[in-house]
């Protein structure tokens, strides 16, 4: 499913035209610099917490040594922050069934 797809179901659903539910889930889901709830939180280092649904954090790698594989030599790999989503109890047990 895309974002277009998505639109159109969740017009659907909540009698929203398409393109007010696309602003919704832009609102929600968007990775433009200040826009995007979700990444706005993450940004500021806050969990984005939905019951039954899952839990998107950020978490931090640390600085480590690496080796290239083509040519066997020793480089550093700084360290960064990423983005991580941990799935509900709920959710988790309806995707296994």
């Amino acid at each position: 499913m895309n974002k277009t797809e998505m639109a159109q179901k969740l017009a659907k659903k909540t009698d929203l035209t398409v393109a007010k539910a696309s602003e919704v889930i832009d609102a929600i889901f968007s990775t433009k610099p200040g826009e995007g709830i979700i990444a706005v939180e993450l940004d500021a280092g806050r969990k984005v917490s939905i019951a039954g649904f899952g839990t998107f954090a950020t978490k931090s790698r640390a600085a480590r040594k690496g080796r290239n594989p083509a040519t066997g030599e020793t480089i550093d790999i700084p360290a960064r922050k990423y983005a991580k989503f941990t799935p509900a109890k709920g959710l988790r047990e309806r995707v296994e069934q």
